[in-house]
């Protein structure tokens, strides 16, 4: 069992980090092979809309074509069986970092069929760490709920 944990934070040893290494040590403990990814420490970016992933016999499909530090990783992913990620909730979203990761990994899976939402025929078992420094009055005030639920069925 391979289990992969993605880092959102700017923080390497902080809340998210802490936990997200937390439920490794866990998947550890009964043998599977484990990854910390700190995102704040790869140079990548966001999704181009190239549409190499979604050509007619491109290499690609399924795959996403830009090359940067977070290749490698990707690829890591869609071969994982466990994927947990992790980020703080700043100004009511996650990071930037986790965003774009997001995008990079689910658009070039994504399919425009009505039949199937998804080229991608895995599975992974995934879970989300969300941190946040917020009293349970602001969560509500400020509807940091339909954050949490956004990110819930991905």
């Amino acid at each position: 069992m391979k289990a992969i944990a993605i880092n959102g934070s700017p923080r390497r040893n902080r809340n998210t980090a802490t936990l997200l290494q937390k439920s490794l040590d866990g998947a550890k403990s009964i043998g599977a092979e484990t990854e910390l990814v700190h995102l704040y420490s790869l140079q990548f970016k966001g999704c181009a809309s190239c549409f190499a992933c979604k050509l007619k016999n491109s290499k690609f499909v399924g795959h996403c074509a830009m090359k940067d530090d977070l290749t490698e990783y990707l690829e890591k992913i869609l071969n994982c069986d466990v994927l947990l990620l992790g980020s703080p909730v700043y100004y009511g979203n996650l990071t930037g970092e986790m965003i774009c990761l997001l995008e990079r990994l689910l658009f070039s899976n994504a399919s425009y069929s009505a039949d199937n939402r998804s080229i991608f025929k895995g599975k992974i078992a995934s879970g989300f760490v969300g941190t946040m420094n917020a009293q349970e009055e602001t969560v509500k005030q400020y509807n940091y709920e339909a954050v949490f639920q956004q990110y819930s069925n991905l």
